[in-house]
């Protein structure tokens, strides 16, 4: 019975072995594995299941052993000869077998299995036992052959070269024969590994090695690479015949070894010889239960997925035959124990892996020589396995014959390889590379003493992709040239497209110090006021600059703080501060200060990503710029994007009709985006809360496309589809969105996710991005697009699925955590020290003993998640925020609307700023006007800039702002661009300097509200704004005193500064377009391929004209 066979008392009582036990009691719910044979490739599938089903525990184990041992290295047996120590051999000390709970590992040693029954599924072990199982695997390994057909094989002083029972045999017999000569048949990778192991024993007088080729490791190395081992290991000691082929084996009368002779008639004398000349398959269990096994050469003969001819039985390492080959190396077992594993686990979320030719590459120091073969080490003697195939093309190299006649006289025609050989005599050093005819592709090659390139070339001819460098700089290296570094920039490159910025205005700026700080460039150069995407090079320029000149360059975050992000991070994490005060008072340079708009969204962003409220919850709101602080993202008419979010790129007819409904009641122009997901433009800001409602019934949630968050993951369709897929990208892609949703960081994230390496979700451009490969998924992070593109780096490879989340957990929170303030991945791994190999440190190797504690932090984070829009929507308070004006409900439009392509878009900027003198004008009278409550300002001391409000008088739109109980007001255009968005910025200061400023959401002009400078642009000396005295009165009003209305809008009037078609210059397309006229097939603009038929096409529309004839949705 199963419990029988686990008993260990009844183990101890058979056999003086180490004895096994029953660690816990078996579950019944869960699937019994049952392993035959506890070698290297049985215990190598044993801990992968364990580790892959750790989470799940579907399976629980049984491992039959033949051996009085657990498994231990056979491939480090020559080390037993030195230390003699059986446990310094186990791969696992004994206490890790007895250390497993809950019955998920039980062993068993001296216990042969002699039947299946594949019928019952159960098999039966020499002692009677019988265990049922419903997974099987064999891993019987394999024994060493020994010539049974050479006369007096079997005599006394005979051995073979396979197990420590093997090698304590030959240590005993060699103490009674000191002085003789020993003798190793075999010159295989095994043969000189004996050979070593008998010289170490120092019992004989000498160890000779018989080989019948020409060369030593002939199955790894040619001729050349053969011949120059050979000279190696006679130089160390060993006397090595080559050519020579037993013939018998000479005994004395006590069938005692005293010599052999050889087929040529020689002879030789030696009392102890040990056979290295191959192993067989052990297949005899398989055979004898009616499982298919090879004809020729044995082994139980196995599919791509290690299934055998009976169903839920499988064989793995040296006893399976896969193609008609088995294979002696432990990689090809360790795979196949890979693969088999892997798909018991993770096939129901993965496509199931299949075994694949595998890679015979080995490295190893063999009698103190360094040998190495790699890839297709033979292509140039028995032609190419295989050739890297361009697409579309054939194979690389591939000769075609034409004639027939000729390839007949003529013989086949040579491989389509390329050897390059170096060999050097003095050193003992000799390399063979081979390469496609063109010298694209590197196919394999072979070392002789200096192996060190072995780690690198490998991969190359695993991954099969063109050389970036000549064969021969493999072999050589590359040369030493004194060309300049290219990645240099000339002063007159631009790096500020927006305002024509070039590399030396920016270096000038500094060197003849002008500007000692980044906002000074800016101020200066007007570099990164735009767009702001050259921040960081303006950034780099100026640090450089600075080094040159011997200054010091500081990363503190703003004026406001001696720290840089990171700093401020752990400071507020450590001392869990939460507000804005809070972190003045512990961190600030001014306790009293207001920050600014680089410090408060930066705070902002840090509150979020260690504590989740709600960036709407009064004091976090006056930290938030304007995206943030609506939850949309402010376009360039002061209206809003709407973006619900579409996880993975996956969305069902459903919700696109209820986006569709959406976007036609509020007339917002639809684009689907690089992300996947579907863009709404165009939303006023009193119409947010009900399009959010609407969207929110429907079963949508926030995209956080206003965030400094994770935005999307994107993926092709991978195995829900496709046909070349091999894992489930969408799957993973939606998994890897709904976790990461809404978590702050200090820049946007992007995701991706392929399910094969073409690569369509262009997951190497992401900052974090997964490619399904047959043993999980491949991680790569760091990536970016943007101004500065980025290809992303390996930070881990063949990650089963189960194991992804908790890496880029920690990826994801050790980069919220160090990067600088509006730093992206990219950038933040350029800068890391150490780069890719410490992050791969820190994160997978827990150098800094951190991980746990990143994943606890990334858990909290996820675990308090809440949708920030349905929350807004719930919440009276946070409604309110949503108005054009605070003091009347009227609407007005800011920007001269564009029909384009059948959707409405707002006319482009204006070529020029409104640089009148805004802050200097004259006006004929002055009076005092109510213009809004009091109340409207009631929580002006709660907030870290105050309350803002945009107030309608006439046509003139003005913003009014309280802060630290003062108020101040001001035009609500911003001359830079013309947009009527000042109420919305944020409230900067400088306590030493006495300076207050609002800051433009739009690219951060900062006007001054107080004093005799009030209305002046701090960095940008072309603009400037009207300012207008303001109090509270005892009515519960605020007053402004104001010109008369006339005057007043005929100065700032709305739609005087509106920005109209005309102004933005002439189409660019126009050209373009009269070219593309008139050319079939091409839909032009404004014109649709259903104008032919209009009523089909309002038909079909939602909410279609026609009555009862359009379709009810």
């Amino acid at each position: 019975m199963a419990d029988d066979l686990l008993k260990a008392d009844e183990q101890a009582s058979k056999s003086d072995a180490p004895v096994e036990g029953q660690q816990g009691k078996q579950r019944s719910d869960r699937k019994k594995v049952v392993v035959v044979g506890l070698g290297m490739v049985g215990i190598a599938f044993i801990e992968k299941l364990m580790k892959l089903d750790a989470k799940r525990r579907e399976y629980d184990i049984i491992v039959i052993g033949e051996e009085a041992h657990v498994a231990y290295n056979r491939v480090g047996l020559t080390s037993f000869f030195q230390h003699r120590k059986v446990e310094d051999l186990y791969l696992n000390p004994k206490d890790w077998y007895s250390g497993m709970s809950d019955g998920s590992l039980n062993y068993h040693l001296n216990t042969i299995v002699t039947e299946i029954h594949p019928d019952s599924r159960v098999v039966v072990t020499s002692k009677g036992d019988t265990v049922p199982y419903d997974v099987l695997v064999l891993a019987t390994g394999s024994d060493a052959v020994l010539p049974r057909h050479t006369p007096n094989w079997d005599a006394k002083g005979v051995f073979v070269y396979r197990t420590i029972d093997d090698l304590q045999r030959l240590i005993d017999f060699s103490a009674t024969v000191k002085g003789s000569n020993g003798a190793v048949v075999g010159g295989g990778l095994l043969g000189l590994e004996a050979a070593k192991a008998m010289m170490d024993l120092e019992e004989f007088n000498k160890v000779k090695l018989i080989e019948r080729n020409r060369w030593v490791l002939s199955r790894q190395l040619d001729g050349d690479a053969g011949g120059l081992v050979v000279e190696q290991v006679r130089n160390l000691g060993l006397d090595v015949l080559l050519n020579k082929r037993v013939g018998k084996i000479d005994v004395d009368e006590d069938h005692h070894v005293k010599g052999v002779t050889f087929e040529d008639g020689e002879s030789m004398d030696c009392k102890c010889i040990c056979f290295a000349i191959g192993i067989k398959a052990r297949d005899e269990l398989a055979r004898k239960a009616g499982i298919k096994t090879a004809d020729r050469g044995g082994g139980i003969v196995i599919t791509p997925d290690l299934s055998t001819s009976q169903p839920d039985i499988f064989a793995i390492g040296e006893c399976a035959s896969w193609e008609g080959q088995t294979f002696g190396l432990i990689a090809p077992g360790i795979e196949m124990a890979d693969v088999l594993a892997f798909n018991l686990t993770e096939a129901k979320v993965h496509a199931p892996r299949k075994f694949k030719r595998p890679d015979l590459s080995t490295k190893l120091k063999l009698l103190g020589v360094d040998v190495a073969s790699f890839g297709d080490f033979f292509a140039d003697r028995d032609g190419p396995k295989e050739l890297p195939a361009r697409r579309g093309a054939k194979k690389e190299g591939v000769v075609k014959v034409d004639d027939p006649l000729k390839a007949a006289t003529d013989g086949p025609p040579p491989p389509p390889v390329k050897a390059l050989s170096y060999k050097d005599p003095f050193q003992a050093v000799y390399k063979k590379y081979l390469f496609t005819l063109d010298g694209k592709y590197l196919l394999g090659g072979m070392m002789i003493g200096d192996t060190k390139d072995y780690v690198k070339l490998v991969p190359m001819v695993k991954n099969q992709k063109v050389l970036e460098v000549p064969p021969s700089q493999l072999i050589l290296g590359a040369s030493k040239g004194g060309d300049d570094d290219a990645d240099d920039l000339d002063d007159d490159t631009q790096v500020c497209s927006c305002h024509n910025v070039t590399k030396g205005d920016v270096a000038k700026s500094v060197k003849d110090g002008t500007c000692k700080s980044i906002g000074e460039v800016k101020s200066c150069t007007k570099a990164g006021t735009g767009c702001g995407g050259c921040m960081p090079l303006i950034q780099n320029i100026f640090n450089k600059e600075m080094k040159a000149m011997g200054a010091e360059v500081l990363n503190h975050l703003c004026p406001h703080f001696a720290y840089s992000r990171a700093d401020l991070y752990n400071i507020i994490s450590v001392k869990k501060l939460r507000s804005l005060p809070e972190v003045m008072k512990e961190a600030g340079k001014d306790p009293t200060s207001l920050g600014c708009e680089v410090c408060k969204p930066t705070l902002g962003s840090i509150f979020a990503s260690l504590f989740n409220q709600h960036v709407m919850d009064k004091p976090l709101h006056g930290l938030q710029d304007t995206n943030d602080k609506f939850l949309a993202n402010i376009q360039r008419n002061g209206t809003f994007s709407v973006i619900p979010r579409v996880a993975g790129g996956e969305i069902t007819p459903d919700k696109l009709i209820v986006i569709g409904n959406v976007a036609k009641k509020y007339n917002l122009y639809t684009k689907i985006t690089g992300g996947q997901r579907i863009d709404m433009f165009g939303a006023r800001k009193q119409d947010l809360i009900e399009i959010w409602t609407e969207l929110v019934k429907g079963g949508m949630e926030s995209g956080h496309a206003y965030a400094k968050s994770l935005r999307t993951v994107k993926s092709c369709v991978g195995t829900t589809w496709c046909r070349f897929g091999i894992g489930d990208s969408v799957g993973m892609a939606v998994r890897l969105e709904e976790r990461y949703k809404s978590i702050r960081s200090p820049h946007k994230i992007k995701g991706g996710v392929s399910g094969c390496v073409r690569e369509c979700a262009e997951a190497q451009n992401k900052d974090f991005g997964l490619i399904a490969s047959e043993k999980g998924f491949s991680v790569f992070v760091g990536g970016n697009g943007g101004a500065t593109p980025r290809h992303s780096e390996l930070l881990a490879k063949d990650v089963p699925p189960s194991d992804v989340i908790p890496i880029l957990d920690r990826y994801l929170m050790f980069y919220i955590r160090t990067a600088d303030k509006l730093q992206r991945t990219a950038r933040w791994m350029e800068n890391l020290p150490g780069g890719i190999k410490y992050l791969r440190e820190v994160v997978l190797e827990d150098k800094l003993g951190i991980c746990g504690e990143l994943e606890k932090q990334m858990q909290e984070l996820v675990g308090t998640f809440f949708c920030e829009w349905t929350e807004a929507i719930k919440d009276e308070e946070r409604r309110k925020a949503f108005k054009q004006f605070d003091n009347t409900d009227d609407s007005m439009e800011n920007v001269e609307v564009v029909k384009e392509r059948e959707q409405e878009r707002p006319t482009y900027w204006p070529k020029e700023s409104a640089k009148e003198d805004f802050r200097g004008q004259k006006w004929s009278s002055l009076s005092w006007q109510p213009i809004i409550k009091a109340s409207h300002f009631a929580s002006a001391s709660a907030s870290p800039s105050g309350t803002s409000a945009n107030v309608k008088r006439g046509d003139t739109q003005l913003a009014v702002f309280k802060v630290k109980d003062k108020y101040y007001a001001t035009q609500q255009m911003c001359p830079h661009k013309r947009a009527f968005v000042l109420s919305d910025g944020l409230i900067g200061d400088d306590v030493a300097n006495n300076k207050l400023w609002v800051s433009c959401p739009y690219h951060k002009r900062n006007y001054l509200l107080g004093g005799e400078t009030a209305g002046k642009c701090d960095n940008d000396a072309d603009v400037n704004i009207a300012t207008f005295l303001v109090e509270e009165r005892d009515d519960g009003w605020v007053y402004l005193k104001l010109p008369p209305v006339e005057e007043l809008d005929g100065v700032l009037g709305t739609e005087k500064w509106k920005v109209k078609k005309e102004e933005s210059g002439e189409d660019v397309f126009e050209s373009v377009d009269r070219k593309l006229k008139g050319l079939r097939g091409r839909k032009l603009i404004g014109e649709s391929h259903f104008d032919k038929e209009r009523p089909l096409s309002k038909a079909v529309t939602v909410g279609g004209e026609g009555g009862g004839g359009g379709i009810d949705w």
